[in-house]
């Protein structure tokens, strides 16, 4: 069989494993009475409850005479890490853009990726099926995205397709019966060349993706570079220096046939497979004959630009929720974690109990706060900060500036354009977007946007679209202020009580309800007023043996505000902590104790 190797990528939401999942059934890879969930190939439960792809996942299916291994790369930019190593994997891309919302942050990150690798793109127009599509001038659109981003004469001339990858089907041209994929998979086998690994020479091949199975132990994704394989072959490991990391043999030897992976007994130059029996290898090194001396070099992955404290959680409910409390077992998991995601970095704190990790933005972190705390971690979570430069000519200090690209109503540009102008947003570009909606592009310093989805969905009464994506470092750009409120914290130890929290509804917004265990330090509510108040939410109502009529009043307390994970990081400031256990996450003050934290703030004033 001939074969082809192509990474799928598109902005989040613009139909990736949807259309997948259709060309996965259209080739005749599931039986027909063969029951497939929907977007099959976000297996993780967090893909599949946030709608988002996380993880870059290969799949395989068989047309005609041609064997095409297709991956489906995460299309949200804090996952881009996952993007820039799968494409050194394929030898074309297809590149699908919504017919409404037209190229948008990430379509230009992933696209400049691909490009600067000499990929040839395929671009599909998807979605065109709806009510506000424009597929014309989203393909002018697309064309005038390739020339900024300097694509050659060949990479301009690129194939088109409009399709709808939930309906299945794909045309050449607008008015062209619509029928079924076979269009793209004319192009697919027409367009992307054979993969031009050399079939003689000792085997080598550059691990791209590492997971762990609870049966095979590490297992390891790449594509053979050259030569073949057998399964209980003598191999070494080498490191992107060319030293060696480790000796061993291939135990076994797994190749992709739809959503499976099948045990297979040898593998040739080109193909994708996944090798497990190996200890030490990890992303980015060549696993290779025992001959080769020289590593495939590994593609450069962007820098993080966002970092937070993880420490143990040492609040006086810790333990009780949770099973895996000590920082040994919390530095375990964050060093396995950091050996598989390249785009992560732990670095340990001068606290022994802390460890500093750095990514991409606030949803990649956020996701791996999610997974440890289902796995039952119980975590300290400070607020994120961004990671600045020194300008080696200069010595100024540099920041992370990312572009903002924001689709909202006309009624709401103004308010929009006041408030990112306060977090030291400039404004680049305005251009009407179709439906009555006006694009905005933005560049903004990163730290000014920690927290600002919130509020961005709140001025635009939910009806707002935000996309980010990391830009450059540029000079400082000064103080932005920070939460407008301040916290209303519990003084007391216990469970709160309705009645002391029916009494304190007019200082703020409680973020706790009736029965719900607080603690000395812990933020219960959002003052009304910019400062932090301390309050009793543990003050129940005095009883008399005086009954008279009128007298007992009834309580009516308004539903507390519950924030989810990613809000409570964002919410915070730099002297409070989020409690992450898994059954709750709490927020508190760093130092509970509130004479300990007037010292503190005393002592920081004055110094």
């Amino acid at each position: 069989m001939q074969l082809r190797n192509i990474a799928i990528i598109a902005h989040v939401d613009h139909g990736k494993t949807t259309l997948v999942d259709n060309l996965l059934k259209q080739s005749g890879t599931f039986r027909a009475n063969q029951h497939v969930a929907e977007r099959a190939m976000d297996s993780n439960d967090l893909e599949r409850e946030r709608g988002i792809t996380i993880l870059a996942k290969c799949t395989s299916l068989n047309w005609n005479d041609f064997r095409i291994n297709i991956v489906d790369t995460p299309g949200h930019a804090d996952f881009g890490g996952e993007v820039e190593r799968i494409l050194s994997m394929v030898d074309g891309v297809v590149i699908l853009v919504d017919a409404a919302e037209g190229p948008l942050p990430q379509t230009k990150f992933v696209l400049g990726k691909a490009l600067k690798l000499g990929l040839r793109p395929i671009v599909v127009v998807n979605k065109i099926d709806r009510q506000d599509a424009r597929p014309e001038e989203v393909l002018n659109e697309i064309f005038d995205l390739f020339v900024a981003m300097d694509a050659s004469d060949e990479q301009l001339d690129f194939p088109i397709l409009y399709a709808s990858g939930r309906n299945g089907w794909a045309i050449r041209e607008l008015g062209e019966p619509q029928e079924t994929l076979t269009p793209m998979f004319e192009v697919i086998t027409s367009h992307v060349p054979a993969p031009k690994q050399k079939a003689e020479g000792p085997f080598s091949m550059l691990v791209t993706t590492l997971e762990y199975d609870p049966y095979l132990g590490r297992i390891l994704t790449g594509r053979v570079e050259t030569g073949s394989i057998k399964v209980n072959t003598p191999i070494r490991v080498l490191g992107q220096t060319g030293e060696q990391v480790e000796q061993g043999r291939i135990a076994k030897l797994l190749s992709f046939r739809g959503l499976e992976r099948i045990a297979v007994d040898e593998a040739q130059a080109g193909d994708i497979i996944a090798v497990a029996g190996l200890e030490k290898s990890t992303v980015a090194d060549t696993i290779c004959a025992l001959e080769v001396t020289q590593p495939i070099k590994a593609q450069p992955i962007d820098p993080p630009t966002l970092a937070m404290t993880f420490s143990i959680n040492d609040s006086p409910l810790a333990g009780q929720e949770g099973t895996k409390l000590t920082s040994r077992v919390l530095r375990d998991r964050l060093l396995r974690e950091s050996e598989g995601n390249v785009a992560i970095r732990i670095t340990e704190s001068t606290d022994r109990d802390a460890f500093e990790v750095a990514g991409r933005g606030e949803l990649q972190l956020g996701v791996l706060i999610e997974t440890m705390r289902r796995e039952g971690f119980e975590l300290s979570i400070s607020r994120p900060r961004v990671l600045y430069k020194t300008d080696e000519e200069t010595g100024q200090k540099l920041e992370p500036i990312e572009e903002i690209v924001i689709d909202v109503d006309e009624e709401y540009v103004g308010t929009v354009v006041e408030s990112l102008s306060l977090r030291k947003a400039e404004m680049k570009d305005m251009f009407p977007s179709g439906g009555g909606k006006t694009r905005i592009v933005f560049h903004g310093p990163s730290r000014g946007l920690i927290g600002f989805h919130g509020q961005f969905l709140t001025i635009t009464r939910g009806t707002g679209v935000m996309n980010r994506l990391f830009h450059g470092y540029a000079p400082f750009k000064g103080v932005i202020e920070g939460r407008a409120n301040g916290v209303l914290i519990s003084n007391g130890t216990g469970e709160a009580v309705g009645y002391a929290l029916w009494k304190l509804e007019d200082r703020g917004i409680m973020f706790v309800e009736h029965g719900t265990k607080v603690y000395e330090g812990m933020i219960i509510g959002e003052n009304n007023r910019d400062n932090d108040l301390e309050i009793n939410p543990l003050r129940s109502k005095q009883l008399t043996n005086v009954r008279a009529s009128g007298k007992d009043e009834a309580i009516r307390l308004v539903p507390p505000k519950v924030m989810t994970l990613e809000q409570a990081i964002t919410y915070i400031e730099e002297d409070e902590r989020v409690e992450v256990t898994p059954k709750s996450i709490r927020i508190r003050k760093a130092i509970l104790d509130p004479n300990d934290r007037k010292k503190f703030e005393k002592s920081r004033n004055n110094s």
